[in-house]
């Protein structure tokens, strides 16, 4: 597999196939807002679009980054959210990295969203589609975010058949600008659980696929096999 690492900034194409990655927090919090049941979340392109959608749908969950605001539910917390009954809800979320990347790229014919929770699914969904030239696009840090690019090369490699120990790329993560002000509460809206969620491996057992439905790019769950399965044709 022909795998690339760009940041946001530097997809001069649209490419094939898109893995989006934002370790901390906005595709761990996705994962978990599925965890707790969601139907689907709508990726927004601004705070605006989200509270414009959340006005047209009263019972949608709006989701953001900081503080808690008026107009919103909840922030783009994991252990936060996950005291969140949201069975058969539908969530809004802004983010100020992973939203962005994956509407950068929602044109592609295959754009996933990932962290190091859904990692192995991910990487059986891109086996099982047998995509030779794969995208990783590295959200945080206008690209340099190290706990995304770790998750993204522990996926490329896993996506490989590789048996890959997640022991360093989660010791980069943990060691990563993202950690460190989650830890000491630079960022807000935080939980104290959120890097330990965050780095998580493999905690949940679908891939994520955002696609255009209508005018709004929505991301959905897709179940996949547990590793002693067989691959599915």
């Amino acid at each position: 597999m022909d795998a690339r690492f760009l940041g946001i900034a530097e997809l001069a194409e649209v490419p094939s196939v898109a893995v989006v990655v934002d370790v901390m927090r906005a595709f761990t919090v996705a994962a978990w807002a599925f965890a707790q049941g969601a139907e689907k979340i709508v990726l927004a392109g601004s705070l605006d679009d989200a509270l414009a959608l959340k006005a047209r749908h009263p019972d949608w969950v709006a989701v953001k980054d900081g503080p808690a605001a008026p107009g919103f539910d909840a922030v783009n917390s994991p252990g936060l959210l996950r005291s969140f009954d949201l069975g058969g809800r539908t969530v809004v979320q802004k983010t100020t990295a992973g939203t962005v990347g994956a509407l950068a790229v929602k044109d592609a014919e295959l754009v996933l969203c990932a962290g190091f929770v859904v990692a192995e699914a991910t990487a059986r969904l891109l086996r099982t589609r047998a995509s030779d030239r794969v995208t990783f696009v590295i959200t945080g840090e206008d690209g340099r975010a190290d706990e995304d690019l770790a998750c993204a090369e522990y996926i490329a490699d896993r996506a490989t058949g590789a048996g890959t120990d997640p022991g360093a790329f989660l010791r980069r993560a943990a060691a990563s600008r993202a950690a460190a002000e989650l830890m000491q509460g630079v960022r807000q809206g935080v939980h104290p659980d959120d890097v330990a969620l965050c780095l998580e491996v493999d905690r949940f057992p679908f891939a994520m696929v955002a696609a255009s439905e209508g005018s709004l790019m929505v991301l959905r769950p897709h179940a996949m096999p547990s590793p002693t399965d067989r691959d599915p044709v």
